[in-house]
């Protein structure tokens, strides 16, 4: 079937819920994980069953409840055998409301964006062969010697604050939060795809957050957020912005001053007739986010090198600034899932790529393809 054939979010009467599809199994769980704790509970056995649609759940999970002094009870999120584009997407929102706590205005929201969409999803199913399954991802998650901790003053799950401990900052100041993986920002579910700009903004909007700024992806990954006054020459061309930021940059990576591809999710490959990235032949080959438990920043952001590229926002002056209610022009960062093999630029944590693909972040046709997502920031009140 062509991609313009796949049904949509209504013909399939929501997905999941209208057609009766069957639970593969209940692959693991979602925790909020206290500090300096480690996941000891073994994956939830596999169970079958129909599986409801997020808003007619009769037995709804309560909402992750902020790390505390004992690790939570676990919340088992579901994985599809099969299906298509759309029924994987909406089993994708019961796993968002079962392992985020979301409510039926946020899943609705959600659910109208991924349904306006021939193409947003974890994937083309039919074509996209994972280099890590969800139960690998929680067995070597289980096993990590260190899990960073999400942070409740970020009030949302899975995100942790940005600071620069070298300027004398603490978490307790921080004035902004970042997810920890990549959305959906759950630990060892897949990463969202074929996801324009504008997409991705409104995504983040749906979950009370925004589409990060440049610079606040790249302090999340160097350990160190800096001020925006000292990380844009505003107001200049864009090249130059680039040129000026990158020459003098630090070169760091997330986990340390030596790069190390093995540490992260960059050893996949891409699918054999892929040559110019088109939706029917392109696999999204990468791994559950949070697989590579060293892969993370000093301030606990996960995969920030290899498993998806992410849409950022570059703000060209300061109304721009996610944090004044503005955004850019697009910016990719990050690495992704075949870098062991094809390494395709620098991607050390500062370093900002040439005017790939600029669009405003706005643009409805701004780019998107099967190796890029996105995360978002959100405010700290």
């Amino acid at each position: 079937m062509d991609r313009n054939q796949e049904p949509t979010l209504a013909e399939t009467g929501r997905g999941v819920a209208k057609a009766g599809l069957v639970i593969a199994g209940v692959v693991g769980a979602a925790f909020a994980l206290a500090p300096d704790e480690r996941r000891t509970s073994a994956p939830v056995p596999a169970v079958s069953g129909t599986l409801p649609s997020a808003s007619a759940s009769t037995e709804r999970a309560p909402p992750v409840a902020a790390p505390s002094s004992s690790v939570s009870t676990p919340l088992p999120y579901v994985e599809l055998d099969g299906g298509t584009l759309a029924e994987r997407n909406e089993t994708l929102l019961v796993n968002m409301e079962r392992a985020l706590g979301l409510k039926e205005p946020a899943i609705a929201k959600v659910r109208a964006i991924l349904g306006a969409s021939d193409m947003i999803g974890q994937g083309n199913p039919k074509v996209s062969r994972r280099a890590m399954t969800r139960g690998e991802c929680l067995t070597r998650r289980a096993s990590a010697t260190h899990l960073s901790p999400a942070d409740p003053r970020c009030g949302a799950p899975n995100m942790v604050p940005l600071y620069d401990p070298g300027a004398g900052e603490t978490a307790a100041t921080a004035k902004v939060c970042v997810d920890q993986f990549e959305f959906p920002d759950i630990a060892c579910e897949f990463p969202l795809v074929w996801v324009r700009a504008n997409e991705a903004q409104a995504l983040c909007h749906a979950l009370d957050k925004r589409l990060c700024d440049a610079h606040e992806w790249e302090g999340g990954c160097a350990g160190a957020l800096k001020s925006p006054e000292s990380e844009y020459p505003f107001d200049d061309r864009r090249i130059m912005m680039q040129y000026l930021h990158d020459k003098n940059r630090e070169i760091v990576w997330a986990y340390g001053k030596e790069k190390n591809h093995a540490l992260c999710a960059t050893g996949s490959k891409k699918s054999p007739r892929c040559t110019a990235g088109g939706f029917t032949v392109c696999g999204t080959n990468d791994y559950p986010a949070g697989s590579f438990p060293d892969c993370v920043s000093p301030l606990g952001v996960y995969d920030l090198h290899g498993n998806v590229a992410e849409h950022m926002s570059f703000p060209r002056n300061l109304e721009q600034l996610g944090s004044r209610g503005g955004s850019g022009e697009t910016e990719m960062k990050g690495s992704w899932f075949i870098f062991a093999q094809a390494e395709a630029h620098e991607d050390d944590c500062r370093f900002r790529a040439p005017d790939w693909h600029v669009t405003k972040i706005d643009d409805p046709n701004s780019h998107r393809n099967y190796h890029l997502g996105f995360r978002c920031c959100r405010d700290v009140p």
